[in-house]
């Protein structure tokens, strides 16, 4: 494997995310205290929470909470799932199991930096963007112009990071179907699903789908619980699962035992946290919708589909990352221009910046950006 390079968004995040006083681009939901959470936690689990023994826990994860990461799958039990520190341990994972140096993958761009990055650090990959004309849908004619024989893996992302987009049915089931016809494995980053407007519709899991199906999830994005770092796989073929399993023996090699504990405890509660979460999307982006309407000649912006991330085209003539740049270095509000999201496997948007609307106190930073595009001036 090459080297792998700098992660754009980290990097960025790492400077901007704990100085800048508004983060509009939060691609999580709204976070609860750990004190919330044991709330909603049945006396039993509560109590073996706060006795639990400190010790290293199973490398696959917990078989209890292996059992309800599995009930969230329509047909999956906990053999079919391992467990990660995180999604990003997960995507690491699977790439280096399923792809060699021979080998091809196809990717969706604009995407999260990872699911480019690392297929390229191990062999040919090929780009398939997303067409905006389309609302960000993925045209399976170009991703059977794209296979090759060599091609082992496609990685998609739905709901999308970061226009969140999801992808209609009958072209989800058409991909599936011509993976299968190749052999081809599906890696699908699922960590927004369940989470978005309340009348949004998500696709099925992937896992439950196709017997080549990695189903990939998180605690950290619809659940809202990024510190927790609980993330999984789950898919049919469990020697694969096996294979990552050995591999992990090198990465984290087990999970905190604690999160696993709370991440159980909000398992068991889901339904409750999604509600939560959606309702406060459902507050959040019609705030949106009538800000960027306020500035027609400066914006663009479509509704989303799903998840908590929005990704409009700005239309001024100083371009987006002067924009973004002045907007947190001159009045801290904190937003994700598209060079972040830029691809080595063709071209992507250029004009495009990355909103989020998952957590509360959304008034106080729309304000202040509003106070900003008033006070340097409208450009059309």
């Amino acid at each position: 494997m090459t080297s792998l390079p700098d992660f754009r968004l980290e990097t960025h995040f790492a400077k901007w995310e704990f100085t800048a006083r508004h983060h509009l681009t939060a691609s999580d939901a709204q976070s609860i205290s750990l004190r919330d959470l044991l709330v909603m936690a049945d006396p039993a689990d509560r109590a073996e929470f706060e006795n639990m023994w400190l010790g290293y826990t199973e490398t696959w994860g917990a078989l209890d909470l292996r059992a309800e990461i599995a009930g969230t799958y329509s047909a999956r039990s906990a053999d079919d799932i391992l467990c990660f520190a995180g999604a990003s341990e997960g995507i690491f994972a699977a790439n280096t199991v399923l792809l060699d140096k021979d080998d091809h993958a196809i990717v969706v761009t604009p995407n999260y930096q990872s699911h480019e990055t690392m297929p390229l650090a191990i062999c040919d990959a090929t780009g398939v963007p997303l067409d905006p004309d389309d609302g960000w849908s993925l045209d399976i004619d170009r991703v059977r112009a794209a296979i090759r024989p060599n091609t082992r893996l496609v990685t998609i992302n739905f709901p999308h990071n970061p226009t969140g987009a999801i992808l209609p049915l009958d072209r989800y089931r058409a991909l599936i179907e011509l993976c299968r016809a190749h052999g081809i494995w599906i890696l699908h980053d699922e960590i927004f699903n369940g989470l978005g407007p309340s009348d949004a519709a998500h696709l099925p899991f992937i896992a439950d789908e196709y017997e080549r199906g990695l189903s990939l999830g998180v605690m950290s994005k619809s659940y809202g619980l990024p510190g927790l770092r609980i993330g999984w796989i789950a898919c049919q073929d469990r020697e694969v699962l096996a294979r990552m399993e050995r591999l992990k023996h090198y990465l984290s090699i087990c999970n905190s035992g604690p999160s696993e504990r709370l991440a159980r405890i909000a398992l068991k509660v889901r339904d409750r946290l999604l509600a939560r979460n959606c309702a406060i999307v459902d507050e959040n982006l019609p705030k949106w919708e009538a800000f960027f309407a306020r500035y027609p000649d400066l914006f663009e912006f479509t509704r989303p589909d799903g998840s908590c991330m929005g990704y409009p085209r700005y239309l001024g003539a100083d371009g987006v990352d002067a924009f973004a740049r002045a907007l947190v270095e001159q009045s801290g509000v904190l937003v994700l221009p598209s060079t972040i999201y830029r691809s080595d496997l063709g071209e992507t948007p250029t004009d495009r910046f990355r909103i989020g609307f998952g957590r509360t106190g959304l008034d106080e930073g729309l304000a202040a950006l509003e106070a900003h595009v008033q006070g340097r001036g409208r450009v059309a």
